[in-house]
């Protein structure tokens, strides 16, 4: 007869093989994405002031830069846009 352990292999979720080559390093990818994500919301919720000033900030300086990235385009015409 069969062993139990492995007649259970299927059912409980678990492989009875670790995995190798890209799954391995999928599944290290992912939980470290968790880990990281976990300690941004904790430190977020700790301190709710500083995260949304730092993220004001971001999109301040992010619009300036669309925006001068925005007029210095090669386009050089001077007439206006409905002309």
């Amino acid at each position: 007869m069969t062993d139990k352990q492995n007649l259970n292999a299927g059912f409980t979720g678990t492989p009875t093989e670790q995995p190798e080559g890209l799954t391995k390093v999928a599944k290290s990818a992912a939980n470290e994405m968790k880990r990281e994500a976990y300690a941004v919301a904790s430190s977020v919720r700790e301190h709710p002031h500083t995260a949304g000033a730092l993220l004001l900030t971001t999109g301040i300086v992010a619009f300036g830069l669309g925006y001068l990235l925005g007029r210095s385009s090669p386009d050089g015409s001077t007439r206006p846009y409905w002309r």
